[in-house]
């Protein structure tokens, strides 16, 4: 396994806002983590990266966590935090290229590889044309664009991305997720929260669906996405359909109380 937790819990202020979690990704799998506001999401990829304070087990590669140095978690575990900020009057190509400095740490034979893994996370993320505009002028999708790109460069096993379409346009949105499914083609995968439920239920593998601090379900999206479901972790109902060979998942509307 790439991710293993067990028993995982957050408490702030007294109160669990992860409660008893248990779960784990393997390779190939984009694990989607659904849940409306408030339910836990960023808690939970915070803590299962040791970025926040949590009880449990969490094993990256069937290795403890906590044993691991921070360049073992970095060369495990690419992350995109929800907030796109870039702040460095530097070149776009610079920052992408900051993903690969977990490989050119206690390397004798430096990172020959990187220029080559830089130039296809721009080209991935259709950033490549902006490699020497200086990044603090972009716009808000150009630069989440760019920092997914920096997120690629790392080249993990393990990426696990914090609302990465938010900010998105359409098409930029469904080129992201098209990206995310040919990472599983090489063996990779991805854990990444999502709002969008249409996302969510074309291109995941398998959804993760919180409530509260809790899963409330964990299956294949067909499984999870359910009207009951929806009712009762969002308040919504939904069109269910396909389309082009896909699921189609639209709310239309709140559920009567």
């Amino acid at each position: 396994m790439l991710l293993s937790v067990d028993n995982l819990t957050v408490r702030i202020g007294g109160r669990a806002i992860i409660d008893n979690v248990g779960f784990s990704v393997g390779h190939g799998e984009l694990v989607g983590l659904i849940g409306p506001n408030g339910a836990g999401k960023t808690t939970l990829l915070k803590a299962c990266l040791g970025l926040t304070r949590a009880s449990g087990n969490v094993h990256v590669m069937d290795t403890p966590l906590a044993r691991m140095t921070p360049l073992q978690r970095a060369r495990a575990i690419a992350y995109l935090p929800q907030e796109h900020e870039i702040a460095w009057a530097v070149a776009v190509r610079h920052v992408v290229g900051l993903g690969r400095q977990p490989w050119r740490e206690c390397s004798a034979f430096g990172d020959y590889a990187g220029g080559q893994i830089i130039a296809r996370a721009m080209e991935r993320m259709g950033v490549d044309t902006l490699a020497d505009r200086r990044a603090d002028t972009l716009s808000g999708g150009e630069r989440a664009r760019v920092l997914i790109a920096r997120t690629l460069a790392q080249a993990t096993p393990l990426l696990v991305a914090d609302e990465p379409v938010a900010g998105l346009d359409p098409a930029h949105q469904i080129a992201l997720m098209e990206v995310f499914g040919s990472l599983l083609r090489e063996g990779r995968s991805v854990v990444c929260s999502l709002h969008d439920l249409g996302l969510a239920a074309r291109w995941c593998t398998r959804l993760v669906m919180l409530a509260q601090g809790h899963i409330i379900a964990d299956g294949p999206p067909s499984s999870v996405l359910t009207p009951q479901n929806l009712r009762q972790v969002y308040g919504v109902e939904a069109f269910f359909g396909h389309a082009n060979g896909g699921p189609v998942v639209m709310p239309t509307g709140l559920s009567e109380k």
